[in-house]
């Protein structure tokens, strides 16, 4: 069986517990000893802050490994050096050395890609790895690093099936890659706040919060992206980015504060932030005629308000919206956020995960059905100049692969 579709095979399943990465690591030679890492975890905007100080670092002349989840259009995505994939053929090596080892310790897909992450930095050489969390955080396959440091961006309502009930629930599980003596930073508000606060207190870990130990003074929307001051340590500076959405300014400067604390200087920040991107988080794409296509993950009740309040921010209204979420989601937040926006088209993507679009219909009264998602988006384009894509990462990807002219994938993680 080809390598990918070996591991493809293994979607689906979440295995709580660092059994299996930490051996399957130690018969790889533990490479995750051979470099310093950061952990980026939270709700929302891991993804961005893990970037935007990979980035940073880059900027301050470090070679950096960068390892995200979910992939868009290719598994590659997941895996860079200085900016750059995986390539294939070092990819698929790697998966056949892994292999055997993960089938005979039944590691899940997760666990096997962390591993050939780590594998691939050590032997590229990296001199610091930044790694984004997959869920959670304490039974998270990347949590088997001892990092210098964490970031919890926030604490929001997401896999509250797994991580949940309540939300301190979720910030006790994400608390799990703070350490002893060992710098963290959050945004998050609210009783995910002072869960985390109760944890960091518990493991000896000193908790930077936003808002207090530094702060955002301000957020301005630019032709291209955005403006904020970010005050820290006494420092005032204006920072800019072409990222879109004033939520971006608190993942930024989790980001910024991130590698100052790892020693980088102030112009490596503002250099890395000016030219930063986040594919599929409110991506702006030209359409014939003059029309613009807006990619965004928004997958949960606060990153669907965050998108509201960034196509408001933005002036990007009037829109017509394609949405295709998740089974276990929860769709009347997600809708309740959404509503009133423009005209809505729902669809699916490649998966039995995705929820059937006519399910949402009362939700969304008025709203069209299209099974395709880029017969949808052809279809909004003739309600709307502007159409935005959103509720899953796994859309956005199917969108992006179809408009390159690839075949969806059956996504499950």
């Amino acid at each position: 069986m080809d390598p990918l579709a070996w591991l493809y095979a293994r979607q689906g399943e979440v295995k709580p517990g660092l059994e299996r990465i930490q051996a399957l690591l130690a018969r790889l030679g533990n490479p995750q000893e051979a470099y310093p890492v950061a952990l980026i975890g939270g709700t929302n905007g891991k993804g961005t802050t893990a970037r935007a100080l990979a980035a940073i670092l880059e900027e301050a002349g470090l070679r950096v490994g960068l390892y995200t989840s979910p992939h868009l259009v290719d598994f590659q995505e997941r895996i860079s050096v200085q900016g750059q994939a995986i390539p294939k053929d070092r990819l698929l090596v790697l998966l056949e050395e892994v292999r055997p080892l993960a089938e005979a310790l039944e590691a899940s897909f997760f666990e096997v890609a962390t591993a050939v992450a780590l594998l691939h930095f050590a032997r590229e050489g990296v001199g610091f790895a930044v790694l984004e969390v997959g869920l959670g955080g304490r039974f998270d396959a990347t949590n088997v690093a001892e990092p210098l440091l964490s970031v919890v961006t926030n604490i929001g309502h997401d896999h509250l099936e797994i991580l949940g009930p309540t939300l301190r629930d979720v910030a006790r599980e994400k608390a799990g890659i703070f350490r002893q003596g060992v710098p963290a930073l959050t945004a998050a508000r609210g009783e995910g706040l002072e869960e985390l606060r109760l944890q960091a207190e518990k493991r000896g870990t000193p908790l930077k919060v936003l808002g207090e130990a530094f702060s955002l003074l301000g957020v301005e929307a630019l032709p291209m992206g955005l403006a904020f001051r970010l005050e820290f340590e006494g420092v005032e500076r204006v920072l800019q980015t072409r990222l879109l959405g004033p939520h971006q300014a608190e993942n930024l400067a989790l980001a910024a504060v991130a590698g100052r604390l790892l020693s980088a200087g102030w112009e490596a920040v503002a250099r890395a932030l000016l030219r930063v991107e986040n594919p599929g988080r409110l991506e702006r794409l030209p359409w014939p005629g003059g029309k613009e296509l807006l990619l965004d993950g928004a997958h949960n009740p606060e990153g669907a308000w965050a998108l509201r309040e960034a196509l408001h921010f933005h002036g990007l209204l009037p829109a017509a919206l394609v949405l295709a979420f998740s089974r276990e989601k929860d769709h009347r937040a997600m809708a309740e956020a959404l509503k009133g926006l423009g005209p809505v088209v729902l669809t699916r993507y490649a998966s039995p995960r995705s929820q059937d679009p006519r399910a949402l219909l009362p939700l969304f009264p008025g709203a069209l059905v299209e099974e395709e998602p880029l017969k949808a988006v052809e279809r909004a384009f003739t309600l709307e100049n502007r159409v935005v894509v959103a509720g899953s990462l796994y859309l956005v990807g199917e969108v992006k692969r179809a408009l390159l002219g690839l075949p969806p994938e059956e996504r499950w993680q």
